[in-house]
């Protein structure tokens, strides 16, 4: 969480050693590159047929993300993979995204081009989400960093009651200090090492992270 503008905060579901599970979360908001928790604000040129396609780069600002080359000056991050529809339906960021900017359905003015890339007088920006990696470090999304829209075997994290936990820097610089690091992703409780005494559910290949007190 060095960056509390771009850093998405993991709220995972967990279950302390022999308990039963728990109600958990993962939620995204104003950190993870939404303007003012809707979509991202974004400026209408320079583009193809996709807006902020897989490979191309964004601008950092207060209140837009614009397109721009990544060889250019401002760019700052960098699209890792990019999907249409809301991000709480569509498929995970990679492991080490450092942010998601979620795009809202806009239409365009003249001069701009739609989503088949012909030039003409307007168009549309369907709905999506961009993973974003930084170009240059901090990198929230990697193991320890504090952030990302993913918590992955690396991470630690603090428990915040109510059978939550939430994801903080394992070098103590995040706001709160951590109470566990999750030392491993597995398939299942039964996997983990003996001395594991927190399960955080972390979803995809290995869904299950051990935890152990820091």
């Amino acid at each position: 969480m060095r960056d509390g503008r771009f850093t998405g905060v993991s709220c995972a579901l967990l279950t302390a050693a022999l308990a039963l599970a728990v109600t958990g979360c993962q939620r995204t908001g104003p950190q993870d590159g939404r303007i003012d928790g809707g979509a991202a604000a974004t400026r209408a040129s320079g583009y193809g047929a996709v807006f902020l396609g897989a490979d191309e780069c964004s601008s950092f600002g207060r209140e837009t993300f614009t397109e721009v080359p990544c060889d250019g000056e401002r760019a700052a991050a960098r699209v890792v993979a990019r999907h249409g529809g809301g991000a709480a339906d569509g498929p995970a960021c990679p492991a080490t995204t450092d942010f998601v900017l979620h795009i809202g359905e806009q239409r365009l003015a003249g001069g701009g081009r739609d989503r088949s890339g012909e030039d003409g007088g307007g168009g549309t920006i369907p709905q999506g989400y961009a993973c974003m990696r930084r170009l240059q470090p901090p990198h929230p999304g990697d193991p320890g960093g504090g952030g990302g829209p993913r918590t992955i075997a690396g991470d630690c994290v603090r428990r915040t009651g109510a059978g939550e936990v939430r994801e903080t820097a394992c070098d103590g610089t995040g706001r709160e200090r951590p109470d566990h690091k999750v030392v491993s992703a597995v398939g299942r409780r039964a996997d983990c090492p003996p001395a594991t005494t927190l399960y955080v559910r972390l979803g995809g290949a290995g869904p299950v992270g051990c935890a152990r007190p820091v």
